[in-house]
């Protein structure tokens, strides 16, 4: 209470409902449980400033998480799938913030959709963007070490919002992640259909490659034959349908995110404050978030940029021959040095405005690959 009627008197308007609950809604559902808060009232009393006397203006925020706690309700009920749709969205960007979770976030949207495969014509032996990720077959696959970390997260999204798709929340909160970190907005296509089971998830050598259903490999040797990085890149992405300029735009949004030694192996760097490099212990070399504060998650692993919660073009400024406390994999390497990545490459590293419009481009069809879409075209929500 002393906290909240510092925030008042200081005039800062944060949290679920500012002045008078100036918290984020997470930290208020923890307080309703811990103290068995059932009432909008008994809310706004223990948890407001003293002199709190605005309850019906936190009834909309406070009620429903007091029906889903204790009267048996979920968030969603009595709203359409597009009413669900928009308040998952707006929950989702809210949990992100508190968990700054953005990169595993974006990194399990990426695997669901990296599994398509263009030669195949039939929904789900082709893969992409249709859920299967959840089911032990596809997520015991190597490339998804860590990956049940992201699906639990999405798990009380699920169970609130039964209209939605595994599918569809998983991209959802790739494009959250991406937009809350400061890049562009993705125009999102929602309405995917699921697969029915564990028996939708791809094989891991159906796509020509050793293992991990056709998603890139970090390090040689590569699954799909290839010599050298680039090669590698190119049998990967142009099998999903990108070309040379999307690969080098998709491969930007590295600048979010970290490598572990006990995910991808690529780094001796590991989980915990003692594994972490200078940029990703809990107190580092410099704030990692794109509004300053502090906050990384779990300290631990390497990143491929300083601000590795921040989206910006810093992939294509900040390497590992001049920070070698910076992760730079050779696929990485081979996107300023292959002649044709490199062209790409440079425009991004110049224009910042460049690579957010080609990212978004390329995200949101990365988002829609192999999917399946009821009503056929799909639901809009912006």
């Amino acid at each position: 209470r002393l906290l909240a009627a510092m925030l008042q008197k200081l005039g800062k308007t944060v949290g679920a409902c500012p002045p008078t609950l100036p918290f984020p809604l997470l930290d208020i559902e923890d307080l309703c449980k811990a103290r068995s808060l059932k009432t909008c009232e008994a809310v706004v009393a223990d948890l407001g400033p003293p002199d709190a006397k605005d309850v019906d203006a936190c009834r909309p925020v406070v009620q429903p998480l007091l029906d889903k706690l204790f009267n048996g309700k979920i968030k969603g009920e009595g709203l359409d799938l597009v009413g669900q749709l928009k308040a998952a969205r707006k929950e989702m960007f809210e949990f992100i913030n508190e968990q700054n979770c953005n990169p595993i976030m974006v990194r399990l949207g990426w695997h669901d959709s990296g599994t398509y495969d263009k030669r195949k014509t039939e929904f789900p032996d082709m893969g992409g963007a249709n859920g299967s990720i959840i089911y032990a077959p596809e997520l015991n696959h190597g490339a998804n070490n860590g990956l049940n970390k992201a699906v639990n997260f999405l798990k009380p999204f699920h169970k609130d919002y039964p209209l939605i798709s595994w599918a569809d929340l998983i991209q959802m909160g790739s494009a959250v992640g991406i937009e809350h970190a400061g890049g562009p907005k993705i125009q999102m296509k929602y309405g995917r259909v699921d697969v029915s089971g564990p028996e939708g998830c791809p094989e891991g050598t159906s796509r020509g490659t050793a293992g991990n259903a056709g998603l890139p490999d970090a390090a040689m040797p590569y699954g799909c034959g290839a010599d050298d990085a680039a090669t590698h890149l190119r049998n990967i992405f142009h099998r999903m349908g990108f070309n040379d300029q999307e690969i080098v735009a998709l491969s930007g949004a590295h600048t979010l995110g970290r490598a572990f030694k006990e995910r991808s192996g690529t780094v001796s760097e590991g989980y915990g404050e003692a594994s972490a490099c200078p940029y990703t212990k809990s107190v580092g070399l410099c704030p990692v978030r794109l509004d300053g504060k502090p906050g990384v998650g779990m300290p631990g692993g390497k990143s491929w940029t300083k601000t590795w919660l921040k989206f910006d073009n810093s992939y294509y400024k900040e390497y590992a021959e001049e920070d070698p406390n910076l992760l730079w994999l050779s696929t990485d390497r081979a996107l300023h040095t292959d002649p044709e990545f490199k062209k790409s490459f440079v425009i991004y590293k110049e224009d910042e405005a460049a690579f957010f419009k080609d990212y978004a481009a390329v995200h949101k069809k990365l988002s829609e690959l192999g999917s399946k879409f009821s009503p056929e075209g799909g639901i809009s929500i912006d």
